[in-house]
């Protein structure tokens, strides 16, 4: 669902601009308390691993095909703020090195493929994680439904968007039967990407998936005809090194976008083949770094193309990677600086008042 430039028109393409960049500055301030020391890298990493399932179109109808848009994937993994956060980082580094979504449309993306979904599916994940049992599986039923309803969402908000700034004459109520309707498939897809990812995190370490923390039961033992919550015995989870999971994720989403991604469909997706059936893209403008070394997803001058493919796949995981990691560890030491002055404020606050 990435908007090309000339979609929408410059007045509301600024506006759209403006309410991302509000939803990344407070994804920044609100990052800082989702994320620790071991969550830091691995928001980096999720990034990396939406950049590489985007890559992987898959069939949903004839003709039309669908992707991974992950707003709920890393919602759920590494927590709201900081998921608006990471589909920026892929946004940016799609536009800016692959030509894929406008560059003056970026404000349109980031708002309609980042925060609506963000804030669709971690509402609707977290509402049902209220009244479900506090259990895994209820965490991986919610992360089906919360997913799959924050596709048809952002195309709900992307057809708001085209009436109020929309560069062609198309009756809106077309638009919007037909960018639902495709997108509901497309939400299917998301959904069992979503759950099966949640579900493997969750398998192997419960405590790096941010929407799992606090919903396992407490263990009950039976004394005296009365279940207590049985004693736990302190576990130094900070201390659980993340190293594993992190080199298994990136080997991963390295394998996804190097070389399954071939494999994907070449069929346009749900907004391309809506806005080419519809007649939106009539003044859809060139992308402003078409002529990019990696333009398309292909490394110029490598004519095999299953190869050119592959390696600007694996660039694009590791640039990913990198802006995402660096961006996420400056988030997490501005917290640990500013904690730190505070208990200095505080303890100097305190000799004064001794002295006094």
């Amino acid at each position: 669902m990435h908007v090309p430039d000339g979609f929408i028109n410059a007045p509301v393409s600024a506006a759209a601009g403006l309410v991302a960049a509000g939803a990344v500055a407070a994804g920044l301030r609100g990052a800082r308390r989702e994320l620790d020391e071991r969550t830091a890298p691995l928001a980096g990493l999720v990034a990396a691993f939406i950049f590489a399932v985007q890559m992987l179109n898959f069939p949903v109808a004839a003709g039309t095909s669908g992707h991974l848009l992950g707003g709920a994937l890393a919602a759920i993994l590494v927590g709201p703020y900081t998921g608006v956060l990471c589909i920026a980082v892929v946004l940016l580094m799609q536009g800016v090195l692959f030509a894929d979504g406008g560059l003056t449309a970026l404000g349109v993306n980031i708002t309609v493929m980042g925060v609506v979904t963000v804030v669709v599916a971690y509402g609707l994940f977290r509402g049902l994680v209220m009244v479900l049992p506090r259990t895994r599986r209820s965490v991986t039923i919610a992360s089906f439904v919360a997913s799959l309803v924050s596709v048809p969402a952002a195309a709900a908000a992307f057809t708001a968007i085209y009436a109020i700034g929309g560069t062609t004459d198309v009756p809106v109520p077309k638009v919007l039967t037909a960018m639902v309707g495709v997108h509901v498939l497309i939400g299917i897809g998301e959904a069992v990407i979503t759950t099966a990812t949640v579900g493997a995190v969750i398998a192997v370490r419960p405590d790096l998936v941010y929407g799992a923390r606090g919903l396992t039961a407490p263990l009950k033992l039976r004394v005296g005809g009365e279940l207590i919550d049985a004693p736990t015995a302190p576990v130094a989870v900070a201390a659980r090194s993340t190293r594993k999971v992190w080199a298994t994720g990136l080997v991963t989403a390295l394998v996804l976008a190097g070389f399954v991604s071939f494999y994907a469909s070449a069929s346009p997706d749900g907004l391309e083949k809506v806005a080419a059936d519809q007649g939106i893209d009539r003044k859809a403008e060139e992308h402003a770094v078409k002529d990019s070394p990696l333009a398309d997803y292909g490394v110029s001058g490598v004519t095999d193309t299953r190869l050119s493919g592959g390696l600007a796949g694996t660039i694009g995981v590791g640039a990913t990677v990198a802006v995402g990691t660096g961006v996420f560890w400056a988030v997490r030491r501005r917290r640990t600086e500013s904690g730190a002055d505070s208990r200095t404020d505080s303890r100097t606050a305190s000799r004064t008042g001794e002295s006094v």
